[in-house]
């Protein structure tokens, strides 16, 4: 069964830990420069070009720290590491600034010893922040919250033996909520499923040799209608990996092979865009809503704005907001019927809404809350999850990420109605394609393709 609880996103979910380190790095290299020019020249107000200065060295000490890999995810990440990232960003930054003022031939317009005291000061104040974070997580999770529940799955190894008697893993965001021993009964799998529902855990780690490559696929398969996160943690030591992505959790190497790849920069960069883009959209679009709106209340009666359950990031249900295009209907025992070419119960204004895609309009206000994203895969009925889950493989993976008003599947043509099970199938595999490569570009391209092909593209049913 689908986790069906109503999703109301929380304040770390739109905008992530990551996020506000950013932003607190902003500031706190700001103020730096703001203090170092109190003591250079004991006056707290910047002088002259020095306002400028200190915005681009603020934006360029923020890109060297995102490069540096510094705002991704702090679970099962050392102190040490985060600091040695943090101190490697600054010497990017450093350079680049000395090279710029060098270049444009301006380091004679700006005190030597400011900017002596802005460096020092500035990665003061960041190590210091990230060293009061880690300690506030630290406790935090010390005492049982913001931890992440999982399902330990032992073959006996060291890498388990590790996991389930670390007294530090709490303190890296992780809690073993179950243990569960390998085995090759056949009903071992149904008890691993079973396990994941009852607990409720975030994650399963599957802790076995290299060569279960079987039963990790026996595993991927039985958790298929699930969201967890699923690591792969074999005995590799010292072993080099090419091309794979590798976590390193409490001291323990992870292959992550369903994991969402929105994570970290990504994530924000994601939530930046959906806020930016989308608020700037949903100004632009307020007369011709309105006159939608109006048109809709004047040609059939009912409401303006059609409301429906539909399965968002992680399985979990939130309410979607589309103009209404159908005439006012009840259909029996939750069955969902989806729209056929002349379907009569179409309006004639539906129809075109329908055709030009403006009846998903509403939907940038589920963008702003949070909930949706302007490109991802597009949200389906919950009877329609039910049914396809079964039928086509990995559907629930599109699940891992929050679903949007278009998406890749949308521009490739594989929007409306999906009558058949091929045509799901490859609505599907263009959502995976997408996660798998997504970009920030990607998401620009595919914006611009669903103004160009919604409005001028073949009708949708």
């Amino acid at each position: 069964m689908l986790n069906t609880t109503r999703y109301q996103p929380t304040f770390a979910e739109r905008y992530p830990v990551a996020m506000v380190a950013a932003i607190a790095d902003f500031l706190l290299v700001v103020s730096a420069a703001h203090l170092a020019h109190w003591w250079r020249f004991d006056v707290w107000q910047l002088s002259s070009s020095y306002p400028f200065a200190v915005m681009i060295s603020a934006l360029v000490v923020m890109i060297s720290l995102w490069g540096s890999g510094l705002y991704g995810s702090w679970r099962g990440k050392s102190i040490g590491s985060q600091l040695g990232r943090m101190y490697l960003g600054w010497l990017v930054a450093i350079g680049v600034l000395l090279s710029v003022a060098f270049f444009l031939k301006l380091s004679e317009e700006f005190s030597r010893q400011w900017f002596l005291y802005f460096v020092a000061t500035g990665s003061a104040f960041t190590a210091a922040f990230r060293i009061m974070m880690f300690l506030g997580l630290r406790q935090l999770r010390s005492s049982g919250r913001n931890l992440k529940s999982v399902l330990l799955v032992d073959a006996g190894g060291s890498a388990a033996l590790q996991l389930h008697s670390g007294t530090a893993l709490d303190e890296d965001g992780f809690r073993v909520a179950c243990r569960l021993p390998f085995s090759i009964d056949p009903d071992w799998l149904d008890l691993l499923v079973s396990l994941v529902d009852e607990k409720a855990v975030h994650e399963v780690w599957l802790c076995l040799p290299l060569s279960a490559d079987t039963t990790l696929r026996s595993v991927m398969y039985a958790l298929r209608h699930h969201t967890v996160a699923v690591r792969f943690m074999p005995e590799l030591g010292d072993l080099p990996l090419l091309n794979h992505k590798v976590s390193n959790i409490a001291g323990v190497y992870s292959l992550d092979l369903s994991c969402s790849p929105m994570d970290g920069p990504a994530a924000i960069l994601k939530r930046i865009e959906d806020i930016v883009i989308g608020g700037v959209i949903s100004l632009l679009i307020l007369p011709v809503c309105l006159c939608i709106a109006l048109a809709i209340k004047l040609s059939s009666p009912g409401p303006v704005v059609f409301k429906q359950y539909r399965t968002g990031i992680n399985g979990r249900k939130f309410k979607v907001y589309k103009f209404r295009s159908m005439v006012v209907h009840q259909e029996g025992g939750g069955d969902v019927t989806q729209a056929t070419r002349n379907d009569p119960r179409v309006t004639r204004i539906g129809a075109f809404l329908r055709r030009t895609s403006l009846d998903e309009l509403p939907q940038f206000f589920n963008v702003l809350q949070g909930r949706m994203s302007i490109v991802g895969p597009r949200p389906h009925a919950l009877a329609h999850n039910d049914y396809y889950k079964d039928l086509v493989e990995s559907y629930m993976q599109r699940h891992k990420v929050k679903p949007g008003i278009t998406g890749w599947a949308q521009v490739n043509g594989y929007r409306g109605e999906t009558d058949t099970l091929d045509k799901m199938q490859k609505r599907v595999e263009c959502d995976l394609w997408y996660i798998d490569n997504w970009t920030l570009a990607l998401d620009i391209k595919i914006i611009f393709w669903t103004v160009f092909k919604g409005f001028t593209g073949k009708a949708a049913y």
